[in-house]
């Protein structure tokens, strides 16, 4: 059967190769030609900008926030809509001519820089052999190029978080796109991009450090909190994803209305920071991982606003109440832009107030909040239990949630650990064991939550200080585990960045990444003990001992 189309970005590709008629994720071969497109031409213009800072001008922040938003279009679950991937590329090519004037020598630029077709043309441009995966014929060559792809993407995901609140750095910009410009350089070779992808994950670092910073100077630090599962009786808005400012100004405009706001998937850690607090209409949580949305999104019977990644085609019974924002996009539903550095919610609001109230799911409470000061802040307690033999080891199951009966196992695999171990997560894996009521160890809780998938960094500080405080000379020494779920871009960026920081022996499941060809696999096995999963028993025996 002839290819349709080829993306093997996520963990859920199809067949752990490669989706070729449609997306598991329902995106269709459309959307996903644009999607190559966008990226081909993103890859065009930071050619294009990364020349004019070599040659010591100036690129705008207009470019550099077009890029981070192309990449996080582009990332899986966050966009389907085909006009909107189909503006980004217009604008995007538009920038780029503006650009290409203020450079004396264009002769040296790619093909990608120098193409300029009209709309009409995009959808024969992405079918064409130069753009898309297929386009890189050495299996490892192209493998190499989309790690460090989808490496950017997650960067740029949490770069667009820390922009929005005014946190930037040009460092992580000019990077993100002379990256992307080596990318369309035939000369590199394996060991060039080698060296890239690694170097991605230096800039992962800086980029999650950027956004901590962000979030906990705008916010406040997280602190330990319990979060209500249960609902209330007034009408409500569901908030999903990751954009903290969206939720500060949804609660600022629902304020007084009698609408109650509830968080959705990784949008549950915002209750853990100070900021939120104030706000008696901020309800609870509701539901679960991110896959169970369809279920979810109906029994809550109000609008539902879906500010990054992941939203996934929606059933025809609540497709109504679902608003996009940013680079999230879905044909047919109302999408709600930026003006003057603001969002107005009224439609969301107006909706709500005509809805019944959420129906209840389940009722009780979870716990979170530890993220690097709050557990810096328990240190003693922490370092006292490792000392004392109560605390034998922490294991970071840190990523993502997914629908594949596989992940089950993570579930499985936190049950079966002994009960002198305590987990670190981050991500929205933590729902496979975070209400499983796993107890406590002289009251350290047995899970400890950090926060959104991007507040890994908040675990590897963490590592970090306990290698200080226990005065060793490399992390990999400390009794810390790594069991990692992986699905999407983001969980790419936190892997770099944890391989950056020294960190080895990482599981990674529920199945390797389909990019990987078999010699980049055996290159990151042999530098730096990547492996997978097999069974419960056996992965207790060999992390745990």
């Amino acid at each position: 059967m002839e290819n349709k189309m080829f993306c093997f970005q996520c963990q859920e590709t199809a067949g752990c190769k490669g989706c070729t008629q449609v997306g598991v994720c329902g995106k269709k071969p459309e959307v996903a030609g644009l999607q190559d497109l966008l990226v081909y031409v993103t890859k065009g213009i930071s050619a294009v900008s990364t020349a004019l800072r070599e040659a010591g001008k100036t690129v705008s922040q207009a470019v550099n926030d077009r890029v981070t938003l192309n990449l996080f279009i582009t990332i899986t679950n966050a966009n389907f809509d085909d006009a909107a991937i189909a503006d980004a590329i217009e604008e995007t090519l538009g920038m780029k001519e503006e650009l290409l004037k203020e450079l004396a020598d264009t002769s040296k630029l790619p093909a990608a820089a120098l193409w300029n077709g009209a709309r009409s043309e995009f959808q024969e441009k992405a079918a064409s052999a130069d753009v898309g995966v297929l386009a890189t014929e050495n299996e490892d060559v192209r493998s190499l190029r989309e790690l460090a792809t989808y490496g950017l993407k997650g960067m740029a995901a949490y770069n667009h978080h820390a922009n929005v609140v005014d946190y930037r750095d040009e460092a992580i910009d000019a990077f993100m796109q002379k990256a992307l410009a080596k990318l369309l350089d035939d000369s590199l070779s394996g060991d060039d991009l080698t060296a890239l992808v690694l170097e991605t994950g230096k800039y992962g670092v800086d980029v999650m450090a950027l956004l901590d910073k962000a979030n906990t100077e705008t916010y406040g630090n997280p602190e330990i909190t319990k979060v209500d599962l249960g609902v209330r009786k007034n009408p409500g808005i569901l908030i999903s994803g990751h954009d903290l400012k969206d939720l500060k100004e949804l609660l600022d405009q629902t304020e007084g209305t009698g609408v109650d706001v509830y968080t959705h998937g990784e949008m549950l850690p915002a209750h853990y920071y100070p900021a939120f607090k104030k706000y008696a209409h901020f309800a609870g949580n509701y539901g679960n991982a991110w896959w169970q949305q369809k279920e979810e999104f109906e029994s809550f019977n109000g609008p539902i606003l879906m500010t990054t990644n992941c939203i996934v085609p929606p059933k025809a019974s609540y497709q109504d109440r679902i608003f996009t924002t940013a680079a999230v996009g879905f044909p047919g539903c109302p999408h709600i832009e930026e003006k003057n550095g603001k969002k107005d919610f009224s439609a969301v609001i107006e909706l709500a107030k005509k809805c019944a109230p959420p129906k209840e799911l389940e009722q009780g409470e979870i716990v979170g909040g530890f993220a690097h000061e709050q557990v810096f802040a328990l240190a003693d307690k922490v370092v006292d239990a490792v000392k004392s033999g109560a605390i034998k080891k922490f294991v970071v199951m840190a990523g993502c949630d997914g629908r594949h009966k596989t992940r089950s196992y993570y579930r499985d695999f936190a049950e079966a650990l002994p009960k002198d171990t305590v987990i670190l997560t981050a991500g929205c894996a933590k729902y496979k064991y975070i209400k499983l009521n796993l107890g406590d160890i002289g009251g350290i809780p047995r899970v400890l939550d950090a926060g959104q998938c991007n507040d890994s960094y908040s675990l590897a500080l963490i590592a970090l200080k306990l290698k200080e405080v226990f005065g060793l000379a490399d992390v990999n020494e400390l009794p810390v585990v790594y069991n990692i779920a992986w699905y999407e871009q983001k969980a790419v960026i936190v892997l770099l960045a944890l391989l950056h920081l020294g960190v080895k022996n990482i599981h990674l499941g529920p199945t390797l990444p389909a990019f990987l060809s078999p010699n980049v696999a055996n290159v990151l096995v042999e530098t730096f003990g990547i492996g997978g999963i097999t069974d419960v028993e056996s992965d207790i025996k060999s992390m745990i001992g």
